[in-house]
């Protein structure tokens, strides 16, 4: 059930506007804050992140503290009316630590240390680091505790890397001790070290995966990856203590990074009191924007989820460009996408950066200021439409939603796929693939829940498991309870094929989801890009498909034991095979498709089922191509954003029933037009 959730600070109960604030860059630079503040004020900001790399300006020499640029910064910020998100700054250590103490220094997967320079290229292990940075973080919270404009602590930035230096290979052992419960002979077993005789008879002998050593040994990857993000989350925990010490009502957030692949942000989420992100898509690509909305509104899903729908914050965002390709937001873009954050359950709009640096790699990155120095920018305008439009929605502030279809997205079902050899790189789709089953239900206006295989599965009316690889314990018996009390399953090929240690399941695939799946997999043949081959539905299946549909590089050779045949192969050696199953079971029904498929035979499949199931959509309406419609509530008001990311005007017919405009309060009814990157957010009355 939808809820109404908290401001992120009780101080400001209103939507943030803000940016990464770097007053430390500045300082010799006359009356430069003075004008920030005048610029700050036009633009509609009421929120800025400050000194997110600043411990060289903060501690220049080892023990020696300068805090008096800050308080400035921090006093000016509070005399405007504008709110401070306090950063640590150990993503970017000062040169006179990396000189005394080398050790806090990351080593690379070969072994070789890092020079000083770069950021988040540290030892997460070091225990010189790890106080050096408690000290600077007491320092901090122990100065501003009180102070007025203080309404959130921002920690490092954007954690990232490995280190493999000789503590962190040791710490990695300690970790394998304590899952493995000290005994050696299960971790050989667990790895099936037997494989080329890697068996180990010494804790000591276990090393990381490194380029020139053992990189094919998958369980040793996964527990790798896996003791990693334990490290940098216990790195993290290290970072907040003196914070939540010192100033407990203080929430605390570190700003995360989509879909990035070294960490599994749900074993980060529960040590984070709002979840916050950094969101970078590359508008106007090669890509139609639409596709760009629909693998952005994934990663907005994945923030939401990772604490139980809770409102995020968009911590980073760009109003113009970054400083790769550096294409700009045509106009009406930055207010859309900032927009698209708020409707999949954002509380902020934050931006890198305030002011455009005047050198280093990102000197040409979008900023609010850029190097003109002035307001009279298209950008700037932009930034500033944001900043009115945020102050009309308080009614929209502290919403959420509760979807009806959920798709499992698994960071290690992730990693193991990526290891996959010998059956193609078909499974480094991944991510590719879960966003294709997704993008059927965002076109449909459907919210979406993105959760991992940890999450309760009650409550939902289809859950959506592309490439479910990786069976952890547990799963297999929560899905069967999921289908047996009514519940649909949606499973793609390449599902239930290892457990957690990356052993593959004996006795059959889909290893535990055969009993549910109802099909006994026998081989896989993974396709060269000049093979085809395609699917044709059966006469009078149960979802009225219809004609044929090509294989797009994986299919399966199943045998069908309780399930029913919906469509089968056209042509090879296994014409007439299984290639679309459903199977009833209790209640629910679990549809598999043995086969890669294309975007056709996706939309005629969801198409289909979502006329059957009928999952809560956020308006009922045929939506446009290129319009989404999403919806945020309390469970009593409902809110829905209607966004068109299509270069053409579209229009959309809601029908008869009342809604108010909540930036106009006009009321809306039957046809709405929507300009070329058009929204429209409406209360349902």
């Amino acid at each position: 059930m939808a809820k109404k959730y908290p401001p992120i600070s009780s101080k400001y109960p209103h939507f943030l506007h803000g940016a990464d604030y770097n007053p430390d860059q500045w300082k010799d630079t006359p009356g430069i804050l003075g004008e920030d503040m005048r610029l700050m004020k036009l633009a509609h900001v009421n929120a800025m992140s400050v000194g997110i790399f600043s411990w060289a300006a903060l501690e220049p020499e080892e023990g020696r503290f300068e805090f008096g640029w800050l308080d400035e910064a921090m006093d000016a910020l509070y005399e405007n009316g504008i709110y401070a998100i306090l950063a640590t700054p150990s993503a970017a250590r000062p040169a006179w630590l990396s000189q005394k103490y080398p050790e806090v220094q990351q080593v690379r997967p070969d072994r070789v240390r890092a020079l000083f320079g770069e950021r988040q290229n540290h030892c997460y292990t070091s225990p010189i680091f790890r106080e050096k940075v408690r000290t600077v973080n007491r320092k901090l919270a122990e100065r501003y505790k009180d102070h007025p404009a203080l309404i959130a602590w921002h920690v490092s930035n954007e954690y990232m890397g490995y280190c493999n230096c000789e503590l962190c290979e040791a710490a990695f052992r300690d970790w394998l001790k304590i899952k493995y419960e000290n005994d050696l002979d299960r971790l050989n077993k667990a790895w099936w070290t037997s494989f080329w005789g890697h068996t180990y008879s010494s804790w000591e002998q276990i090393e990381a995966p490194a380029p020139h050593g053992s990189k094919t040994l998958h369980a040793l990857n996964l527990d790798w990856k896996r003791f990693c993000t334990h490290n940098i989350t216990e790195f993290y925990k290290n970072e907040i203590a003196p914070l939540k010490e010192i100033t407990p009502d203080i929430p605390v957030t570190t700003n995360l990074m989509g879909t990035y692949p070294d960490i599994n942000y749900h074993q980060l989420a529960p040590y984070l009191d709002v979840i916050s992100w950094d969101n970078y898509p590359r508008w106007h690509s090669d890509s139609p924007d639409r596709e760009i909305a629909f693998n952005t509104a994934f990663k907005h899903d994945i923030n939401r989820c990772l604490k139980d729908g809770q409102p995020f914050m968009l911590m980073e965002s760009t109003p113009s460009n970054t400083h790769g390709m550096a294409k700009l937001k045509r106009p009406g873009m930055h207010l859309l996408s900032s927009i698209q954050a708020v409707a999949h359950g954002a509380d902020t709009v934050q931006y890198f950066q305030w002011r455009k640096n005047r050198g280093g790699v990102e000197k040409f990155h979008g900023a609010v200021v850029g190097h003109s120095g002035h307001e009279n920018t298209r950008v700037f305008k932009d930034v500033t439409e944001v900043g009115k439009t945020l102050e009309k929605l308080d009614s929209v502030l502290g919403t959420t939603v509760s979807p009806d279809v959920a798709i499992i997205y698994d960071w290690e079902n992730r990693w193991a796929l990526n290891d996959i050899v010998a059956i193609g790189g078909h499974g480094r789709d991944y991510e590719n693939t879960s966003v294709q089953h997704y993008k059927e239900l965002w076109k449909r206006g459907i919210p979406v829940d993105i959760i991992d295989q940890t999450a309760d599965f009650a409550g939902y009316k289809l859950i959506v498991a592309p490439m479910l690889y990786l069976v952890r314990p547990g799963t297999a018996a929560k899905l069967e309870s999921f289908v047996e009390k009514g519940g649909t399953l949606v499973i793609t090929y390449f599902s239930g094929m290892v457990d957690e240690n990356d052993l593959c399941f004996l006795g059959g695939f889909p290893g535990p989801l055969r009993k549910i799946i109802g099909v006994w997999v026998e081989e896989t043949d993974t396709l060269y890009e000049y093979d085809e081959n395609y699917v044709t539905a059966c006469e009078n299946n149960e979802l009225d498909l219809s004609g044929e549909y090509r294989t797009a590089g994986v299919c399966e050779l199943v045998h069908p034991e309780t399930a029913s045949v919906l469509a089968v192969y056209k042509d090879d050696f296994y014409a007439g095979r299984a290639a679309l199953t459903v199977n009833s079971f209790g209640s629910g029904k679990v549809y598999y498709m043995a086969f890669k498929n294309n975007d056709d035979f996706l939309t005629a499949f969801y198409g289909r089922l979502i006329e059957r199931i009928k999952p809560l959509k956020a308006v009922d309406a045929d939506l446009p191509e290129g319009v989404t419609a999403q919806l945020r509530t309390d469970g009593e008001r409902e809110f829905v954003f209607l966004m068109n990311f299509a270069t053409e005007e579209r229009c959309v017919n809601i029908g008869g029933k009342g809604f108010k405009d909540v930036l106009t309060g006009e009321s809306v009814i039957n046809e709405i037009r929507l300009q070329k990157y058009g929204f429209r957010i409406l209360e349902r009355l």
